[in-house]
């Protein structure tokens, strides 16, 4: 396992691209940098999409993240929307996998969870828990950076619990001398529900 990695978290959208990146070392996370590119004096939707590759690309240029990771399109009334934003989406994906680096998605709800501990909070909650855990000084002038910041690291917290289910299921494997699952039931109480 690498011990040093950085991550680079995308907010996509076809107003404003949000992104924040976060470097791990040995299990610690670090603030490095985020920012916005704001697309909305682009006039055809086609153009945005190749802003969009271009400032990923740039952006894997600067930083040489090891993942990219990025929110899911949601759900809203307006399906045109979301077309625009999956295919927003789908654009930053494309400069990853054009780089070679495994892409992670994950859903707004599931991203604001893993910050605030609340699948429904605000912009401004998930920028002052974010601040607080990762100690930058100045927010930034617009909060789809706090957001793509909140993308990155919540691929990083999503790694800490597959590394502790993992290690957990280890030491029991090793420990566990089940020929059945009524042995592993018997062996294992405290894993019944």
């Amino acid at each position: 396992m690498v011990s040093k990695r950085v991550i680079l978290g995308i907010d996509p959208g076809t107003q404003v691209l949000g992104w924040g990146v976060i470097e791990i070392d040995n299990g610690s996370v670090r603030y490095v940098s985020m920012g916005i590119k704001k697309l909305s004096k682009e006039s055809n939707h086609f153009q945005k999409l190749a802003s969009i590759f271009e400032e990923v690309t740039c952006l894997i240029n600067r930083y040489s993240p090891n993942i990219l990771s990025v929110e899911a399109p949601f759900y809203g009334k307006n399906i045109q929307s979301m077309l625009k934003l999956g295919r927003a989406q789908g654009a930053a994906i494309a400069a990853a996998l054009n780089r070679g680096l495994p892409v992670f998605e994950y859903a707004p709800r599931r991203i604001k969870q893993s910050i605030t501990g609340k699948g429904a909070a605000s912009k401004e909650q998930v920028a002052s828990v974010m601040r607080g855990i990762l100690k930058f000084n100045d927010m930034p002038e617009s909060l789809d950076a706090t957001d793509g910041l909140a993308v990155a690291l919540c691929h990083f917290f999503s790694e800490r619990v597959l590394d502790v289910a993992a290690s957990s299921l280890c030491k029991q494997t090793k420990t566990s001398k089940a020929n059945s699952w009524g042995d592993f039931v018997k062996n294992n109480p405290q894993r019944l529900k």
